[in-house]
């Protein structure tokens, strides 16, 4: 029987990446240190921390050799999919987001898609994603939940998108997850303990991973008498009401 030829295109790896300044091997797999050594080709969300990261996992790696595209809110959208050509020409690609698992709350996920579309395979690797590690953490139901991004800026529709939400928690018995910029965390907080039900249990997951690591379940009434400090602090809120 005469054997099938091999796939002659190149991977798409999904390099998960750290959420701080943490020692990189102490949160990620070997295995990711050894696809960067091998892989030269990148699609990052930002090239700075991008080439930092890769120095600091595979400090021989010749810097001069990465070949680089940033796929972020100012890219041209027509030409993310040239930058999968070298796949099609045999070479691995590697996706890495400024922090945690690209694809996840990330604009990597745009590339990702058209992978799918050209035929080349798509290899996740292991790594942290904050989103999942403050679920984990939150001892709230890890069976249904939704990521939501980030709630709106204007005042009345995050007012109403805050209710929605706990509503949605409530009927659906479904865990809510947001996030928001960092700068404004304490602002967050602060409507967050002002709109929803004292009953409602909220979870603040900051700095994951990290050695200032925090994260703490409390009903919305145990978090009105708390004053803590998340400004500028990468954060993870979920809610939900119970009865």
């Amino acid at each position: 029987m005469e054997s099938k030829p091999l796939d002659p295109k190149g991977k798409l790896y999904l390099i998960p990446t750290r959420l701080g300044d943490d020692v990189p091997l102490e949160v990620l797999p070997i295995s990711i240190k050894k696809v960067l050594e091998q892989v030269n080709h990148y699609i990052v969300e930002n090239e700075k921390p991008a080439r930092r990261f890769i120095k600091k996992v595979s400090p021989s790696k010749s810097q001069r050799s990465l070949i680089i595209h940033s796929v972020n809110k100012y890219t041209d959208a027509t030409e993310i999919p040239n930058y999968l050509a070298p796949c099609l020409n045999g070479e691995s690609i590697g996706l890495l987001s400024d922090a945690g698992c690209p694809g996840i709350a990330d604009p990597g996920a745009e590339v990702v898609r058209l992978a799918h579309e050209k035929g080349i395979q798509v290899t996740p690797l292991v790594g942290p994603s904050s989103i999942f590690l403050a679920m984990m953490s939150s001892g709230m139901n890890g069976q249904n939940f939704c990521f939501n991004g980030y709630l709106p800026i204007d005042k009345a529709d995050r007012k109403s998108t805050i209710k929605s939400l706990e509503k949605n928690s409530l009927e659906k018995n479904q865990a809510q997850i947001f996030i928001e910029t960092p700068y404004r965390n304490d602002k967050m907080l602060a409507d967050l303990t002002a709109i929803l039900n004292p009953n409602t249990r909220l979870c603040i997951a900051s700095d994951i991973t990290l050695t200032t690591e925090y994260i703490r379940t409390k009903t919305v009434e145990e978090w009105r008498k708390e004053q803590i400090e998340l400004h500028k602090k990468p954060t993870i809120f979920i809610i939900q009401r119970d009865f």
